[in-house]
């Protein structure tokens, strides 16, 4: 699967306190997860707690990808899904999960590889393609322009199709359920 590249924008202040562009250039922090038939995360932003500092120049996504945000922050990324034909055969969640710093969240005990649980709400737009976002006991399809909130649910997704599926997501950290 092509890693398709995302021109990431972050603006800042000047020795004046006006606006300016501090950043515009390919999201360089970028995790792809052969173990997920190359599943690519790419993190834009970070904040590491509420409110946030918007005051510097650091570039705060400058960091290995993490699957959760702080309990007191948020994690802005895309992820390209590929298509399940290509991986959930031979899937092996427990090094997915590890390679997001994150074996926490795998559920174990779930048939499916992907099956994970997080202290955190996400807010999830599909941008490309089709998905289906796989709950316990249900699962609904959904297509470019749908929105889910996932509010600390295990939770897994499913691309049924043969392209890729592209997801912007918002993760702010939550209370464990």
């Amino acid at each position: 699967m092509a890693v398709r590249k995302v021109r990431r924008l972050v603006t800042g202040h000047d020795a004046n306190g006006k606006s300016k562009f501090i950043m515009d250039g390919d999201a360089p922090t970028v995790l792809v997860i052969e173990a997920m038939g190359g599943l690519t995360s790419t993190d834009l932003w970070e904040t590491f707690e509420s409110p946030a500092d918007n005051s510097g120049d650091k570039d705060n996504a400058d960091r290995p990808v993490h699957l959760e945000p702080r309990a007191t922050g948020s994690i802005f990324r895309v992820v390209d899904f590929p298509p399940d034909s290509v991986w959930k055969d031979s899937a092996n969640g427990a090094e997915a999960f590890a390679a997001m710093q994150a074996s926490h969240a795998a559920d174990a005990s779930s048939d499916d590889p992907g099956m994970h649980k997080t202290d955190s709400v996400d807010y999830a737009l599909v941008l490309n393609g089709e998905i289906w976002a796989v709950m316990d006991t249900d699962e609904r399809l959904m297509k470019a322009g749908d929105a889910l909130i996932q509010r600390g649910t295990n939770h897994a997704w499913s691309n049924r199709t043969e392209k890729p599926c592209q997801v912007m997501f918002v993760l702010s950290g939550a209370k464990p359920v």
